[in-house]
């Protein structure tokens, strides 16, 4: 056991689809299982016309409960201007100061979920970078003037200033997560990796920022799939249906990156995560009931870290 991992859920379907007493209900069940924090995704158009919106969704979950914190993970912030996306953070950080982590992502798993936002897929990275750059001289509350290849501010101000300010973590993967953890970002947030994957990937983050004289990431995510069942057969064909439907991909493609049977046999999946330095943890559950869904992350929970 690993006591200073933290692990939280995400349980967006259920969280959106219900009434405001069943979302309280949900919500109070994580945080009674000790669950250290829930998780919402972000799309605007994905495969066909899915998605909701992730500041809309970290609102209604930072407004429905009194003290668990939300980490968007990950916000598509490059489909998005700079100056909204500064204005949704300094507005949360008022209603629920100190509970929000802003995961970021370029998209591009669904291009015309890019295109038909007006933004050049070839772009996205580009533009993030920039939008990286402006949300962190936003956050400060001074004015500022930008002209930038994609934004051109001119005595650009968000009041009040973000206090405290909302940690900024990088989604995606390889060489170009590294860079914009280490320019941008007080962490990185991997999916769709391996073990090893990630254990690369996190000691390439700590190699650069020590060579660029910044301090070592505060947070190290991992946000994974996983179901839960009577045995691993049950759960794995319960969650490759679901996300074969999701992603439009077969259910062996994710067999490698996702777990599935029960809280041990998850647990011991995650195991190298952890040992590969993971301390962020968001389980996507797929499960009979949320319920069950909930009581199986805080599971796991317990025999990683140990019990609340």
């Amino acid at each position: 056991m690993t006591s200073d991992i933290t692990l939280g859920i995400a349980v967006n379907d259920e969280l959106l689809v219900s009434g405001p007493a069943a979302r309280r209900a949900i919500l109070g069940q994580v945080a009674e299982t000790g669950l250290d924090h829930l998780t919402v995704g972000d799309h605007i158009s994905f495969h066909g016309g899915n998605g909701f919106d992730g500041i809309v969704a970290a609102t209604a979950a930072l407004a429905s409960h009194d003290t668990l914190k939300v980490l968007v993970g990950v916000y598509l912030a490059s489909l998005r201007h700079p100056m909204a996306t500064a204005r949704s953070l300094a507005t949360l950080t008022q209603i629920a100061p100190g509970r929000l982590v802003l995961g970021v992502g370029v998209a591009g798993e669904d291009r015309l979920e890019v295109s038909n936002m007006g933004v050049d897929p070839a772009t996205r990275g580009h533009r993030m970078d920039e939008t990286l750059g402006l949300l962190r001289q936003l956050a400060t509350g001074e004015r500022i003037d930008h002209r930038g290849r994609f934004f051109q501010l001119e005595g650009a101000r968000i009041l009040p200033p973000l206090e405290p300010r909302v940690p900024i973590v990088i989604g995606g993967a390889g060489d170009v997560a590294v860079r914009r953890t280490v320019a941008h970002g007080d962490g990185w947030l991997g999916m769709w990796c391996s073990a090893r994957r990630y254990a690369a990937t996190h000691e390439q983050i700590l190699a650069a920022c020590a060579a660029a004289g910044r301090p070592a990431p505060t947070f190290a995510g991992l946000s994974i799939w996983v179901g839960f069942g009577r045995d691993a057969a049950t759960a794995r064909a319960a969650l490759g249906e679901r996300m074969s439907r999701m992603y439009n991909l077969p259910a062996e493609k994710f067999a490698h990156i996702s777990a599935a049977g029960t809280p041990q046999d998850v647990a011991g999946f995650l195991a190298p995560y952890v040992q590969a330095g993971a301390r962020t943890l968001t389980l996507i559950p797929v499960a009979d009931t949320v319920q069950a869904g909930i009581e199986g992350v805080a599971e796991v929970r317990a025999l990683l870290r140990g019990p609340a």
